[in-house]
């Protein structure tokens, strides 16, 4: 009797630990539940998350780089500043020395300032400008027009001491300006003994400038055209002359290249690995509209009428307010920062043009590379038009060459299969074409790499054998409650449901994540499927446009063939002879 009210009392308080029990299970169930819905909230917003970090990255590089564009152009716009006022300071009575130039030429044509007050000034600024090779030019200009040739030659000394190539060339100007053919064409002669066509002074420009506007008359038209021929023959006798004047043009033509905007092409710059070379050949292909319009700006702008004094004058200025020599390091630097304002402040792609530009701040250069730059340098090199269009005629050989070699490398480059890539899924298409054969081989791969996420959400085999064995445990429970030890068989019933439990809640989770996964990768199937048909049709844009755009190659061509040297170098009235140069 005594055993069977132990038995009784321990079964009571068994139960009531079976009820607390039941009760942890379903607090914990809840709380498995709760746990596999925000599994399943977190694991659906996955792709959301990825593509929202991909272009939080993308939007961060682009904010990068404006920010360091923006901090550039502050920049350069205080450093323009800075060495203005340092050239001023520096070279201002430079400026001052040049302006007076102009004006006493002016001043002597009006006829109304006395020569005393000439005399002054340019003594003046001798005493206040000291080796500076034009004020003792202007001294002696002074003293000309002065009638004082004694003070006029001992001036003139100095200043051919002082520079002899800019002094020949400013007297043959003055000379040719004053009507003086027979004295222009003796400093012409001077200048151009003085000469070494691979070594020439930046200067030289301004003889072409005299020679292509036809000012420098007839004598001195054979002059320099039997120079010109002499300097071309020699130059193209060099080993490597043809090379040179490739890779001379490509260069100076490859500076007129302007950087590609996206213009619609919204998934080939995220989505192909190939874009940086497919931008690089559409830039390519565009250059040739941009370099047949500079020419045909260039030719369709009418020759000058003014009066062989004023366009004289023009090229005076451009002589004397050519900076000089010791200006060159600060002219540089204004000329970068400039750049890199026109570029908005990219100063990666302001240093690789003020590369292709350099050769025009050379103190020397050959003939061939002045040509280069009077043509397409012509505010570094200040050059004329009528000079660019003759530059351009007298080398239309060497610039198709150059040309057509920029033309056969760009189409050399362009990718016979592009890429695709999507996250894992890599793949090529020529002209996106294969859009079904991509799309399956997408889907299969989508396909594996689901299967390969859903082979980690399954039951564990001990998992599985909790709902059998926690049966089987119960079970066994049940029958010792009757046969054998009350406590053990409650033991028994308590693990094996509790198994069996542990079974349903594990099942539950894996489900709930499975479902995760399945939606996950549907999701990831939708959009890729949308990106590729998207990338593909944009492949076939591009291939269309760059097609259209690699048309203009021909015009630049055609145009060039129709350029002759001797259309464009106007020839005084009492002159029959032609120039014959080729190259």
């Amino acid at each position: 009797m005594a055993d069977y009210v132990i038995s009784a009392a321990n079964l009571a308080v068994i139960e009531g630990n079976l009820k607390n029990l039941n009760k942890n299970l379903e607090i914990i169930d809840s709380n498995i539940t709760f746990v596999n819905d925000r599994v399943a909230e977190v694991s659906s917003n996955v792709g959301l998350v990825e593509d929202r970090v991909t272009a939080l990255a993308r939007d961060f590089a682009e904010f990068l780089v404006t920010y360091n564009n923006k901090t550039q152009l502050t920049i350069s716009h205080t450093e323009i500043v800075r060495i203005r006022q340092e050239l001023d300071q520096k070279y201002g009575h430079y400026e001052q020395v040049r302006r007076t130039t102009t004006g006493i030429l002016q001043a002597n044509d009006l006829g109304f300032v006395r020569k005393e007050t000439i005399n002054t000034a340019t003594e003046e600024l001798m005493l206040s400008t000291p080796n500076y090779w034009l004020t003792p030019c202007l001294v002696a200009l002074a003293a000309w027009i002065d009638d004082k040739p004694e003070l006029a030659e001992k001036a003139l000394k100095e200043g051919i001491r002082r520079n002899d190539e800019n002094t020949s060339l400013f007297f043959a100007l003055i000379c040719r300006r004053a009507n003086r053919k027979q004295a222009a064409l003796k400093w012409v002669q001077r200048y151009l003994a003085g000469q070494d066509e691979e070594n020439l002074d930046r200067n030289a420009v301004v003889i072409l400038d005299a020679f292509a506007g036809g000012l420098l008359g007839a004598d001195s038209e054979g002059l320099v055209s039997r120079q010109i021929g002499k300097w071309m023959d020699h130059l193209a006798q060099k080993p490597d002359f043809i090379d040179q004047q490739t890779k001379q043009w490509s260069d100076a033509i490859n500076q007129k290249k302007r950087p590609m905007q996206n213009e619609g092409y919204t998934y080939l710059p995220v989505y192909s690995k190939t874009w940086p070379v497919l931008q690089e050949i559409m830039e390519g292909a565009q250059l040739h509209a941009e370099i047949l319009q500079y020419f045909i700006d260039i030719f369709n702008q009418e020759s000058s009428q003014d009066t062989v004094k004023v366009q004289l004058d023009e090229i005076l200025n451009s002589l004397v307010s050519n900076f000089d020599d010791e200006e060159l390091p600060l002219r540089r630097e204004e000329r970068l920062h400039q750049l890199i304002i026109e570029c908005g402040g990219d100063k990666a792609r302001a240093e690789n043009i003020m590369a292709l530009e350099d050769s025009a701040f050379n103190e020397r250069k050959d003939f061939t590379q002045l040509l280069t730059d009077a043509a397409m340098n012509p505010e570094s090199s200040q050059a004329s038009v009528s000079t660019q269009k003759f530059a351009i005629a007298l080398s239309k050989d060497w610039i198709s060459n150059a040309y057509n070699d920029i033309v056969a490398q760009n189409r050399m480059r362009i990718p016979h299969e592009i890429e695709i890539n999507i996250d894992s899924f890599n793949a090529k298409t020529t002209d996106g074409k294969n859009e079904q054969q991509l799309l399956t081989d997408f889907n299969a791969l989508i396909d594996r790499e689901k299967s390969r996420a859903l082979s980690s959400y399954v039951l564990s085999g001990f998992e599985k054998f909790c709902l059998y064995g926690g049966g089987a445990i119960a079970v066994i429970g049940l029958i010792m409650l009757f046969t054998g030890s009350v406590l053990l068989a409650l033991i028994a019933m308590i693990a094996g449901v509790a198994m069996i439990c542990n079974y349903f809640s594990k099942k539950k989770t894996v489900d709930g994540n499975r479902q995760n996964v399945e939606h996950h990768y549907e999701q990831k199937r939708s959009e890729g499927q949308k990106i590729i048909r998207a990338t593909l049709a944009e492949i076939v844009d591009f291939r269309n446009s760059f097609a259209e755009k690699d048309k203009d190659s021909e015009k630049v061509v055609e145009f060039l063939d129709q350029i002759s040297p001797d259309q464009y170098v106007k020839k005084l009235a009492e002159s029959t002879r032609r120039i014959k140069v080729t190259n």
